[in-house]
C-alpha cells in the first residue's frame, strides 16, 4: 500500500512539474511579447500616416532581433513561441476561412474545356443538384450525365478520352471504368490545391497558422492566428495566380474597327432604351454603378468615342483610357457578337484586357492582346520557378522571376520577335494587365523577368509569395469565414480569465465550507488538474478557444461532482458507526462506479461532439475530454492521497462543518408520489415550447441558415432601429441587435448569399460603412473602419460568413451529433443496468431536458437582453446538457440498483423513494457549485458566450429535476418485474 501511495506521489510530482514546463513558454512569449508592444508605441510617431501597420512593423522588428536569443539558458523566443499554448481566434484575433475548390473548374479542365453540349448541362444540373443534395459534386455530375447522356460515353472523346488524360483513358472504357480516374484526379487536384494554400501560408507571417483537409468534400480549413487584414489574406487564398505572358497587338490595328463598332452602337435603337438587350458578360450587379450615366446613355453622341478620357500612346498596346466606372459598359460593348464580328479576320481572336485602376485619377488602360483559337498564351506561370520582391528603377515595390530552362528558351523567342516587330509583352495576372513593357535591347536570355504595377510592398510580397508556391488548379472560394479583431481576442482573454477565476474562488470556498479540511484536500486535487489541464493542451499543441475556458470551468463543476459523490458515501459510512479509516475505503470503493459511469456518459457526448464540431467547439470537446480524465485521475487518486496521509499520521479527519453537520440526512421525500404533478408540469412547458416553435420558430443563427453576421461598435449608444432604416436601401434585409454594450450592434444580412466571391465581401463592407457613416466620428475612413488593431474601438470588431451550402452540412451535422448522442446514452445505460426500462428513463429525461431548453429559448429570444441564436454554440450547449443530464441520471440509477440489492425485503416505491433521498446531497451539491460556475462566466464572460451560457444554466436546472422526476418515475412505471 506504502509502495502504491509513493508512486502516485512520484506520478503526480512529475506530471505537475511536465505541465508548469510546458505553460513557461506561454509566460516567456507572452512577457516578450509584451516588452515589444512598449517598445513599437514608444518608437512609433502617432500622427504617422500609416500608424497601425507602422506599429506592427516595429513590434516584428524587435521580436526578430531577439527571436534567437537565449532566455533562461534553455529557450528562446522563437522556440518558445512553437511550444506556447494555443490561443484560439476568439482570444487572439484572427482569421478562419474555409474554402471550397471547384471541383466543377477541376472536371472542365479535366476535359479539357469541352463544348460538348450533354457534358455542360450536366455540370449545370449538378449545380442544381448541390443546393438540395448531401452529395459530393462530382457524384451529383455522374448523376445529372446519366440521366441525359444517351449514347454518350464519359470516354468519348468530346469529353474525357482526350490528350490530358490519354495515359488513362481510352475509347473503349466504360463509365464505371472511367469514374474511379475522374475521382483519383479530382484527388490529386485537391492535394494540390491543399499544397500550394500551405506554402502560400507559411510564407505570410503568422505564427502557429492551421490548414487541412476537411474529408472529401474539396473544403480546406485555414486558421490565421493574429490576421487582421482581411482583403489581404482574401487575396492571398483565393488568387489562382493565374500568370501569362502575351503578345500585344498596336493601337493603330484598331482605328478602323472602333470607328465602325461606334457608328453600329450608334445606329442601335435598343441601346436608347438603356441598353436592355445588350449581352453583358459581367456580374449583373456592375452595371448598377452606370446608373449615374444613364442620361448620357439615351443621349449618347458617339458611345465608345464618349467614353474615352485619353488615347494611348500611337503604336502601343493601350487602345484607350477611361474612367473605371465606365470599364463595364465599355467591356458589354466589346463583348456583343455584332461587335466582335467587326474585327478584321487577322484580329478575330483579339482579347480586350483591363490594366490597374490609376489611383490618382481613377483612369484604366485597355489593352489589346494577341490570343488565338485555343485561348492558350505563348508562356505561362507554370515556368516560374523563383520569385522575389525587388524594387524597379523608380524604387517602386516589384516581383522578379526566374524561369526554368523551358521558359528561358520561349522567352528568349518572345522577346527577340518582341524587339523585331516593336512590340510589347503583357505580363497578366488572372486577366489583369500589371504592365506591358516593350523590348529596346534584343532577345532577353537568362529567363529572368519583372513584374512593375502600382504595387504596395505587401502586395508584392504577396505575389512573390503566391508564384513561388504556384497557381491554384481550380478557382477557391471562401464559403464560411469569421474574423475577430485582436483587440475584441483582447476583451475576451479579459473575460475569460476574470470568469474563470471567480468561478473558481466560489468553488474553492464552498467546498471548505460545506466539507472543511477535506474541501480544502479536494481543493488542492482540483488545483492540480487545472494546472495538468493546461499543461496537457500546450504539450499536445491544441487550441484554447473561450467555448474551451467554458469546457475548463464545467470539468471544474465535474471534479468537484467527483468528490462530492466520495465525501457523501464516506459521511454515509460514517454514519452507520464505523471507523474512519473503513469508511474512507468503503466510501471510496463505493463512489467509484457511480463516478465511472458518470464521467464515461459525459466523456462519450463530448466525443461525439468532437466529430461533428469545428472550430471553437471542437476546442470545447477538446478541454472537456481532457478535463474528464484529469478529473478522474486528481479526484480519486490525489484526493485520496492528502485523505489517507491524514488518517495515517493519527490525525482525525471531518468531512463536514459546523453549519452543514447532518445537513439533507434523514430525508424521507416522496418523489414517486408527486410523480403526476411532474408529468403535468412538464407536459404544460412541453406544448407550450411546441406552440412556440412552430408559430415563433427560433433565433437561427448564420450558422444555421448562411448569410453575414459583423459585430460592430461605436463611439456612443446607438439604436438599433436606427442603424437598420439607414442599411435597409443598401443591404435590402438586414437584422439589427444591441449587441453587449449599448454601443455595439450584432448586424445580420442574407444579401446576396448565395454568390460568392470577395466582391461581394467588399460590396457588404462598403454598403456598412457609407450606412453607418453618420454614427461615426466624422474622421474614420474606411481602412480603420474594417482593418483590426490592437487598440481598435469602433468599427468592424468581427464578422462571419457562412454560405448557404456549409450551413445545410452544419444543420445535417448538428443534428446527427444529438440523435448519436442519444442512441449512444440508450445503448450505454442499456449495457450498465441490464434492463430496456433504465435506458429508455435516460432517454425520456434527456430527450425532456432537450425539449425544454428549446422551448425556452424559442419563447424567450424576442425579449431576453442578450443574443439566444441557434447555432454551432448551441449545439455543443445541448450536448453538454446531454451529459450533465446523464451524469445525473446514471447517480441516482446507480444507487436505485444498489438500493434494490441491499433492501430486499422493501416495497419497490420505498426503495426508489430512499434512493433518491439519499442521493439528494450530493445531487444539491453538484448543481449548485455547477450552476454557481455557470453564472460566474454568465455574468463576467462577456456577450460572445452568454446564449451559450444561458442554455447550459437551463439545462443544468432541468437536468436535475429530470433525473429525480423524468428519469426515475419513467423508469419506475415501465418495470414490471422489478424485484422487491
Amino acid at each position: 500500500m506504502q509502495h502504491g501511495k509513493g508512486l502516485i506521489k512520484i506520478i503526480a510530482i512529475a506530471f505537475g512539474l511536465a505541465s508548469l514546463y510546458q505553460l513557461s513558454f506561454t509566460f516567456i512569449t507572452s512577457k516578450i511579447e509584451s516588452n515589444a508592444q512598449n517598445f513599437a508605441i514608444q518608437t512609433t510617431n502617432v500622427n504617422e500616416e500609416n500608424y497601425f501597420e507602422s506599429l506592427d512593423f516595429e513590434q516584428k522588428k524587435y521580436l526578430d532581433s531577439i527571436g534567437d536569443k537565449k532566455i533562461l539558458g534553455f529557450t528562446s523566443y522563437n522556440s518558445s513561441k512553437q511550444k506556447e499554448l494555443n490561443k484560439g481566434l476568439d482570444l487572439k484575433g484572427g482569421i478562419n476561412v474555409i474554402l471550397q475548390v471547384s471541383v466543377k473548374d477541376i472536371l472542365k479542365g479535366l476535359a479539357e474545356n469541352s463544348r460538348s453540349v450533354i457534358f455542360n448541362k450536366a455540370l449545370d444540373n449538378a449545380d442544381e443538384l448541390q443546393k438540395e443534395s448531401d452529395d459530393t459534386y462530382v457524384e451529383s455530375f455522374f448523376k445529372s450525365f446519366e440521366a441525359i447522356k444517351g449514347d454518350l460515353k464519359l470516354a468519348s472523346p468530346e469529353i474525357f478520352a482526350n490528350r490530358t488524360l490519354s495515359d488513362e483513358v481510352n475509347f473503349n472504357m466504360t463509365d464505371d471504368e472511367v469514374k474511379p480516374i475522374i475521382l483519383q484526379k479530382i484527388d490529386a487536384s485537391i492535394t494540390s490545391a491543399f499544397e500550394v494554400l500551405r506554402k502560400r501560408i507559411d510564407k505570410f507571417g503568422v505564427t502557429q497558422p492551421n490548414i487541412q483537409r476537411l474529408g472529401n468534400s474539396g473544403r480546406i480549413l485555414v486558421e490565421l492566428p493574429g490576421a487582421n487584414d482581411v482583403e489581404r489574406v482574401q487575396k492571398l487564398l483565393q488568387s489562382t495566380a493565374q500568370l501569362e505572358f502575351w503578345e500585344t497587338i498596336s493601337n493603330q490595328s484598331f482605328n478602323v474597327f472602333l470607328n465602325q463598332a461606334n457608328s453600329l452602337l450608334l445606329n442601335d435603337k435598343e441601346l436608347e432604351k438603356k441598353n436592355e438587350n445588350l449581352e453583358i458578360s459581367e456580374i449583373d450587379e456592375l452595371l448598377s454603378e452606370v446608373s449615374s450615366q444613364e442620361d448620357s446613355l439615351i443621349t449618347v453622341v458617339n458611345p465608345i468615342f464618349d467614353l474615352i478620357k485619353e488615347g494611348g500612346y500611337p503604336g502601343g498596346p493601350v487602345l484607350m483610357k477611361l474612367d473605371s466606372k465606365d470599364q463595364p459598359t465599355m467591356n458589354a460593348y466589346l463583348n456583343r457578337p455584332d461587335v466582335r464580328s467587326l474585327l478584321p479576320s487577322e484580329l478575330r481572336f483579339t482579347k480586350f484586357l483591363w490594366g490597374i485602376s490609376d489611383e490618382t485619377n481613377n483612369l484604366i488602360d485597355l489593352y489589346a492582346i494577341k490570343a488565338n483559337r485555343q485561348n492558350l498564351p505563348p508562356l505561362s506561370g507554370s515556368v516560374i520557378v523563383d520569385a522575389a520582391q525587388s524594387y524597379d528603377q523608380l524604387g517602386a515595390p516589384a516581383v522578379t522571376m526566374q524561369m526554368n530552362s523551358r521558359g528561358a528558351r520561349l522567352w528568349e523567342e518572345m522577346t527577340g520577335k518582341a524587339f523585331k516587330d516593336g512590340s510589347n509583352i503583357a505580363i497578366v495576372l488572372d486577366d489583369v494587365v500589371y504592365s506591358a513593357p516593350g523590348v529596346s535591347k534584343g532577345a532577353i536570355s537568362g529567363g529572368r523577368s519583372e513584374i512593375s504595377g502600382q504595387f504596395s510592398l505587401n502586395e508584392a510580397i504577396d505575389l512573390a509569395n503566391v508564384l513561388r508556391a504556384g497557381k491554384l488548379p481550380a478557382a477557391a472560394e471562401i464559403i464560411q469565414s469569421e474574423i475577430v479583431g485582436p483587440s475584441l481576442g483582447k476583451e475576451a482573454i479579459e473575460s475569460g480569465v476574470n470568469s474563470f477565476s471567480i468561478a473558481l474562488l466560489l468553488v474553492l470556498i464552498w467546498m471548505i465550507f460545506y466539507y472543511g479540511r477535506a474541501g480544502f484536500y479536494a481543493d488542492l486535487a482540483l488545483t492540480l488538474n487545472i494546472i495538468l489541464i493546461f499543461g496537457i493542451l500546450a504539450g499536445l499543441g491544441a487550441v484554447l478557444t473561450l467555448p474551451g475556458i467554458a469546457g475548463i470551468v464545467l470539468t471544474i463543476g465535474m471534479s468537484v461532482d467527483a468528490n462530492v459523490l466520495i465525501f457523501e458515501r464516506i459521511r454515509e459510512e460514517l454514519s452507520k458507526g464505523k471507523g474512519q479509516k473503513k469508511a474512507v475505503s468503503d466510501g471510496f470503493n463505493n463512489a467509484l462506479s457511480s463516478i465511472l459511469d458518470a464521467n464515461i456518459t459525459t466523456g462519450l457526448t463530448a466525443f461525439i461532439l468532437f466529430i461533428f464540431g469545428t472550430g471553437p467547439i471542437k476546442g470545447f470537446a477538446t478541454t472537456l475530454l481532457i478535463g474528464i480524465a484529469t478529473s478522474l485521475s486528481t479526484a480519486i487518486f490525489i484526493t485520496r492521497l492528502f485523505v489517507d496521509n491524514r488518517l495515517s499520521n493519527g490525525y482525525e479527519l471531518n468531512f463536514s462543518t459546523k453549519l452543514t453537520k447532518g445537513l439533507f440526512r434523514n430525508l424521507n421525500i416522496t418523489f414517486l408520489q408527486k410523480r403526476m404533478f411532474a408529468y403535468v408540469f412538464s407536459g404544460i412547458i412541453l406544448t407550450l415550447g411546441i406552440f412556440s416553435m412552430v408559430s415563433n420558430g427560433f433565433n437561427e443563427g448564420v450558422d444555421f441558415v448562411g448569410g453575414r453576421s459583423y459585430t460592430i461598435r461605436f463611439d456612443k449608444a446607438i439604436t438599433p432601429s436606427d442603424a437598420q432604416a439607414k442599411l435597409v436601401p443598401f443591404l435590402g434585409n438586414v437584422e439589427s441587435k444591441t449587441f453587449g454594450e449599448d454601443n455595439q450592434l450584432k448586424i445580420t444580412t442574407n444579401y446576396k448569399v448565395d454568390i460568392e466571391g470577395s466582391e461581394v465581401d467588399d460590396e457588404i463592407r462598403e454598403s456598412l460603412y457609407n450606412g453607418l457613416f453618420t454614427f461615426f466620428p466624422k474622421n474614420i475612413t474606411y481602412e480603420e473602419f474594417i482593418k483590426g488593431s490592437d487598440d481598435k474601438q469602433i468599427g468592424i470588431m468581427s464578422s462571419i460568413k457562412v454560405g448557404p451550402t456549409i450551413a445545410d452540412d452544419i444543420k445535417k451535422n448538428s443534428f446527427l451529433a444529438v440523435l448519436g448522442s442519444l442512441i449512444v446514452v440508450f445503448l450505454y445505460i442499456l449495457l450498465r443496468f441490464r434492463k430496456w426500462q433504465y435506458s429508455l428513463g435516460a432517454v425520456a429525461a434527456v430527450f425532456h431536458d432537450v425539449m425544454i431548453v428549446l422551448s425556452i429559448f424559442s419563447i424567450a429570444y424576442t425579449f431576453m437582453p442578450f443574443n439566444m441564436e441557434i447555432n454551432q454554440a448551441f449545439i455543443a450547449a445541448v450536448l453538454t446538457v446531454i451529459g450533465y443530464s446523464l451524469n445525473d441520471t446514471v447517480v441516482v440509477f446507480d444507487r436505485i440498483r444498489e438500493f434494490t440489492k441491499i433492501h430486499i425485503s422493501w416495497e419497490k416505491t420505498k426503495t426508489v423513494n430512499g434512493a433518491l433521498n439519499s442521493t439528494l446531497s450530493r445531487t444539491i451539491n453538484t448543481s449548485l457549485t455547477t450552476l454557481v460556475v455557470l453564472f460566474a462566466i454568465f455574468i463576467f464572460g462577456g456577450e460572445a458566450i452568454r446564449g451559450f451560457m444561458f442554455a447550459l444554466i437551463v439545462g443544468v436546472l432541468v437536468g436535475t429535476y429530470s433525473s429525480l422526476f423524468i428519469a426515475t418515475p419513467v423508469m419506475f412505471d415501465t418495470s414490471k418485474n422489478l424485484k422487491k
